[in-house]
Protein backbone atom coordinates (compact mmCIF):
# COMPACT_ATOMS: atom_id res chain seq x y z
CA UNK A 1 0.00 0.00 0.00
CA UNK A 2 1.45 3.43 -0.93
CA UNK A 3 2.24 5.76 1.92
CA UNK A 4 -0.39 8.38 2.68
CA UNK A 5 0.54 11.87 1.50
CA UNK A 6 0.46 14.87 3.77
CA UNK A 7 -1.78 17.82 3.03
CA UNK A 8 1.20 19.97 2.05
CA UNK A 9 2.42 17.30 -0.40
CA UNK A 10 -1.01 17.08 -1.98
CA UNK A 11 -1.22 20.86 -2.33
CA UNK A 12 2.26 20.93 -3.90
CA UNK A 13 1.24 18.29 -6.46
CA UNK A 14 -1.93 20.23 -7.30
CA UNK A 15 0.07 23.44 -7.83
CA UNK A 16 2.45 21.60 -10.17
CA UNK A 17 -0.49 20.16 -12.10
CA UNK A 18 -2.13 23.55 -12.51
CA UNK A 19 1.19 25.08 -13.62
CA UNK A 20 1.62 22.30 -16.18
CA UNK A 21 -1.86 22.93 -17.59
CA UNK A 22 -1.12 26.65 -17.89
CA UNK A 23 2.15 25.96 -19.70
CA UNK A 24 0.38 23.69 -22.17
CA UNK A 25 -2.57 25.98 -22.76
CA UNK A 26 -3.21 27.33 -26.26
CA UNK A 27 -3.99 31.03 -26.63
CA UNK A 28 -7.47 31.68 -28.06
CA UNK A 29 -7.66 32.62 -31.73
CA UNK A 30 -9.71 35.80 -32.29
CA UNK A 31 -11.97 36.27 -35.30
CA UNK A 32 -10.58 39.77 -35.77
CA UNK A 33 -14.11 41.17 -35.55
CA UNK A 34 -14.60 43.13 -32.36
CA UNK A 35 -18.33 42.50 -32.05
CA UNK A 36 -17.66 38.75 -32.05
CA UNK A 37 -14.45 38.60 -30.01
CA UNK A 38 -15.84 40.89 -27.32
CA UNK A 39 -18.78 38.53 -26.83
CA UNK A 40 -16.65 35.38 -26.61
CA UNK A 41 -15.70 34.38 -23.07
CA UNK A 42 -12.05 33.80 -24.09
CA UNK A 43 -11.83 36.63 -26.60
CA UNK A 44 -11.57 34.06 -29.39
CA UNK A 45 -11.81 30.34 -30.09
CA UNK A 46 -10.00 27.97 -27.73
CA UNK A 47 -7.26 26.23 -29.73
CA UNK A 48 -7.40 23.11 -27.56
CA UNK A 49 -11.12 22.47 -27.51
CA UNK A 50 -14.09 21.16 -29.48
CA UNK A 51 -16.30 23.54 -31.46
CA UNK A 52 -19.49 22.64 -33.34
CA UNK A 53 -21.09 24.25 -36.38
CA UNK A 54 -24.43 23.41 -38.00
CA UNK A 55 -26.57 24.93 -40.76
CA UNK A 56 -29.72 26.63 -39.51
CA UNK A 57 -31.94 24.69 -41.93
CA UNK A 58 -31.76 21.56 -44.06
CA UNK A 59 -31.04 23.51 -47.23
CA UNK A 60 -28.11 23.47 -49.63
CA UNK A 61 -27.53 27.19 -49.14
CA UNK A 62 -27.31 27.02 -45.33
CA UNK A 63 -25.23 23.85 -45.55
CA UNK A 64 -22.77 25.60 -47.86
CA UNK A 65 -22.63 28.65 -45.58
CA UNK A 66 -21.88 26.47 -42.53
CA UNK A 67 -19.15 24.62 -44.45
CA UNK A 68 -17.49 27.88 -45.51
CA UNK A 69 -17.75 29.21 -41.94
CA UNK A 70 -15.87 26.10 -40.79
CA UNK A 71 -13.33 26.56 -43.59
CA UNK A 72 -12.69 30.14 -42.49
CA UNK A 73 -12.05 29.06 -38.90
CA UNK A 74 -9.75 26.25 -40.04
CA UNK A 75 -7.90 28.63 -42.36
CA UNK A 76 -7.27 31.05 -39.48
CA UNK A 77 -5.84 28.28 -37.31
CA UNK A 78 -3.72 27.04 -40.23
CA UNK A 79 -2.31 30.51 -40.84
CA UNK A 80 -1.58 31.07 -37.15
CA UNK A 81 0.14 27.69 -36.73
CA UNK A 82 1.67 27.36 -40.21
CA UNK A 83 0.38 23.79 -40.43
CA UNK A 84 -2.17 21.79 -42.37
CA UNK A 85 -5.77 20.92 -41.59
CA UNK A 86 -7.24 17.42 -41.58
CA UNK A 87 -10.80 17.34 -42.96
CA UNK A 88 -12.65 14.03 -42.46
CA UNK A 89 -15.90 13.29 -44.30
CA UNK A 90 -18.28 10.36 -44.72
CA UNK A 91 -19.21 11.48 -48.23
CA UNK A 92 -16.84 13.43 -50.38
CA UNK A 93 -18.91 16.36 -51.60
CA UNK A 94 -16.60 19.23 -50.72
CA UNK A 95 -15.94 21.85 -53.40
CA UNK A 96 -12.24 22.68 -53.29
CA UNK A 97 -12.45 26.06 -55.12
CA UNK A 98 -15.08 27.14 -52.58
CA UNK A 99 -12.81 26.22 -49.67
CA UNK A 100 -9.97 28.15 -51.30
CA UNK A 101 -12.17 31.24 -51.59
CA UNK A 102 -12.65 30.98 -47.81
CA UNK A 103 -8.89 30.94 -47.24
CA UNK A 104 -8.21 27.20 -47.29
CA UNK A 105 -6.27 26.21 -50.45
CA UNK A 106 -5.77 22.51 -51.33
CA UNK A 107 -2.14 22.58 -50.21
CA UNK A 108 -3.26 23.34 -46.64
CA UNK A 109 -5.76 20.47 -46.38
CA UNK A 110 -5.45 16.71 -45.91
CA UNK A 111 -8.71 14.99 -46.82
CA UNK A 112 -9.79 11.66 -45.31
CA UNK A 113 -12.96 9.65 -45.71
CA UNK A 114 -14.71 7.42 -43.18
CA UNK A 115 -17.49 5.04 -44.11
CA UNK A 116 -19.72 5.96 -41.14
CA UNK A 117 -19.94 8.61 -38.43
CA UNK A 118 -18.09 6.36 -35.97
CA UNK A 119 -15.18 6.07 -38.42
CA UNK A 120 -15.04 9.85 -38.84
CA UNK A 121 -15.01 10.34 -35.07
CA UNK A 122 -12.25 7.75 -34.59
CA UNK A 123 -10.06 9.37 -37.25
CA UNK A 124 -10.60 12.78 -35.66
CA UNK A 125 -9.67 11.53 -32.20
CA UNK A 126 -6.42 9.93 -33.39
CA UNK A 127 -5.45 13.04 -35.36
CA UNK A 128 -6.19 15.37 -32.45
CA UNK A 129 -3.99 13.40 -30.07
CA UNK A 130 -1.15 13.51 -32.61
CA UNK A 131 -0.86 17.25 -32.03
CA UNK A 132 0.85 18.13 -35.33
CA UNK A 133 -2.09 19.66 -37.19
CA UNK A 134 -3.48 23.17 -37.29
CA UNK A 135 -7.04 21.88 -36.84
CA UNK A 136 -9.11 18.74 -37.30
CA UNK A 137 -12.51 19.01 -38.99
CA UNK A 138 -15.07 16.23 -39.16
CA UNK A 139 -18.49 16.07 -40.84
CA UNK A 140 -21.04 13.88 -39.10
CA UNK A 141 -24.78 13.50 -38.67
CA UNK A 142 -24.81 12.08 -35.17
CA UNK A 143 -22.46 12.26 -32.17
CA UNK A 144 -23.62 11.66 -28.59
CA UNK A 145 -22.25 13.18 -25.40
CA UNK A 146 -19.70 10.39 -24.98
CA UNK A 147 -18.30 10.90 -28.48
CA UNK A 148 -18.04 14.69 -28.09
CA UNK A 149 -16.47 14.30 -24.66
CA UNK A 150 -13.80 12.07 -26.19
CA UNK A 151 -13.11 14.69 -28.87
CA UNK A 152 -12.90 17.42 -26.26
CA UNK A 153 -10.37 15.42 -24.24
CA UNK A 154 -8.37 14.57 -27.38
CA UNK A 155 -8.33 18.23 -28.47
CA UNK A 156 -7.06 19.24 -25.04
CA UNK A 157 -4.43 16.48 -25.00
CA UNK A 158 -3.08 17.39 -28.45
CA UNK A 159 -3.62 21.14 -28.06
CA UNK A 160 -5.37 21.08 -31.41
CA UNK A 161 -8.79 22.60 -32.20
CA UNK A 162 -11.53 20.16 -33.19
CA UNK A 163 -14.36 21.45 -35.38
CA UNK A 164 -17.38 19.20 -35.72
CA UNK A 165 -19.58 20.05 -38.69
CA UNK A 166 -23.00 18.63 -37.86
CA UNK A 167 -25.26 17.88 -40.82
CA UNK A 168 -29.03 17.48 -40.81
CA UNK A 169 -30.21 13.85 -40.76
CA UNK A 170 -33.70 14.73 -41.97
CA UNK A 171 -36.07 17.67 -42.24
CA UNK A 172 -37.32 18.80 -38.83
CA UNK A 173 -34.28 17.56 -36.90
CA UNK A 174 -31.92 20.32 -35.80
CA UNK A 175 -28.41 18.90 -35.24
CA UNK A 176 -27.78 21.10 -32.22
CA UNK A 177 -30.63 19.60 -30.18
CA UNK A 178 -28.33 16.76 -29.10
CA UNK A 179 -26.28 17.17 -25.92
CA UNK A 180 -22.62 17.92 -26.48
CA UNK A 181 -19.38 18.64 -24.62
CA UNK A 182 -18.38 21.30 -27.18
CA UNK A 183 -16.98 24.57 -25.89
CA UNK A 184 -18.90 26.57 -28.51
CA UNK A 185 -21.86 25.67 -30.73
CA UNK A 186 -22.63 27.78 -33.82
CA UNK A 187 -25.64 27.93 -36.15
CA UNK A 188 -25.23 29.49 -39.59
CA UNK A 189 -27.85 30.70 -42.07
CA UNK A 190 -27.70 32.63 -45.33
CA UNK A 191 -28.88 36.24 -45.28
CA UNK A 192 -29.69 38.68 -48.11
CA UNK A 193 -26.70 40.50 -49.58
CA UNK A 194 -26.50 44.27 -49.72
CA UNK A 195 -28.13 45.84 -52.76
CA UNK A 196 -25.60 46.99 -55.35
CA UNK A 197 -25.92 50.18 -57.41
CA UNK A 198 -25.50 48.05 -60.55
CA UNK A 199 -26.64 44.52 -61.46
CA UNK A 200 -24.42 41.90 -59.84
CA UNK A 201 -23.85 39.74 -56.78
CA UNK A 202 -22.57 41.34 -53.60
CA UNK A 203 -20.48 39.73 -50.88
CA UNK A 204 -22.53 36.94 -49.25
CA UNK A 205 -23.93 37.55 -45.79
CA UNK A 206 -24.63 35.10 -43.01
CA UNK A 207 -26.67 35.07 -39.86
CA UNK A 208 -24.16 33.76 -37.32
CA UNK A 209 -25.63 32.57 -34.03
CA UNK A 210 -23.57 31.34 -31.11
CA UNK A 211 -26.12 29.01 -29.54
CA UNK A 212 -24.01 28.12 -26.53
CA UNK A 213 -20.56 28.85 -25.16
CA UNK A 214 -18.83 27.74 -21.99
CA UNK A 215 -18.64 30.56 -19.43
CA UNK A 216 -20.41 33.00 -21.74
CA UNK A 217 -23.73 34.09 -23.19
CA UNK A 218 -25.24 33.27 -26.59
CA UNK A 219 -25.53 35.95 -29.25
CA UNK A 220 -26.30 36.45 -32.93
CA UNK A 221 -24.90 38.79 -35.56
CA UNK A 222 -25.24 39.55 -39.23
CA UNK A 223 -21.82 39.24 -40.88
CA UNK A 224 -20.26 39.29 -44.31
CA UNK A 225 -18.95 35.90 -45.39
CA UNK A 226 -15.30 34.82 -45.22
CA UNK A 227 -12.90 36.45 -47.65
CA UNK A 228 -9.94 34.65 -49.25
CA UNK A 229 -8.04 34.80 -45.95
CA UNK A 230 -10.86 33.28 -43.91
CA UNK A 231 -11.80 36.61 -42.30
CA UNK A 232 -15.37 37.66 -41.56
CA UNK A 233 -16.50 41.29 -41.57
CA UNK A 234 -19.39 43.34 -40.28
CA UNK A 235 -21.66 44.99 -42.85
CA UNK A 236 -21.35 48.75 -42.96
CA UNK A 237 -23.51 50.29 -40.24
CA UNK A 238 -24.30 46.90 -38.71
CA UNK A 239 -22.38 47.33 -35.46
CA UNK A 240 -24.39 45.99 -32.51
CA UNK A 241 -27.21 44.93 -34.81
CA UNK A 242 -28.56 41.49 -33.95
CA UNK A 243 -29.06 39.01 -36.73
CA UNK A 244 -32.64 38.37 -37.86
CA UNK A 245 -34.42 35.45 -36.24
CA UNK A 246 -33.69 32.13 -37.90
CA UNK A 247 -36.43 29.92 -39.27
CA UNK A 248 -38.79 28.34 -36.78
CA UNK A 249 -37.54 24.83 -37.64
CA UNK A 250 -34.07 25.74 -36.36
CA UNK A 251 -34.78 27.64 -33.16
CA UNK A 252 -34.44 24.79 -30.70
CA UNK A 253 -30.89 24.07 -29.51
Amino acid sequence: MPAARTKSEIMSLLRESVADVRLRSVPPLPFGVGDIDERLADGGLDGGALHEVAPAAASLSDDAAATLFVAGIAASFATAGNARVLWVVSRFDLYAPGLEQAGLPPGRVIFAEGREDKDVLALMEDALRHGGLAAVVGEIKRADMTATRRLQLAADAGKTPAILSRRWRHQGHCPLTELSAATTRWRIACAPSERLPAPGVGRPRWSVELVRQRNGNPFSLLVEACDDTGRLALPAGARDRAAPAVRATARAA
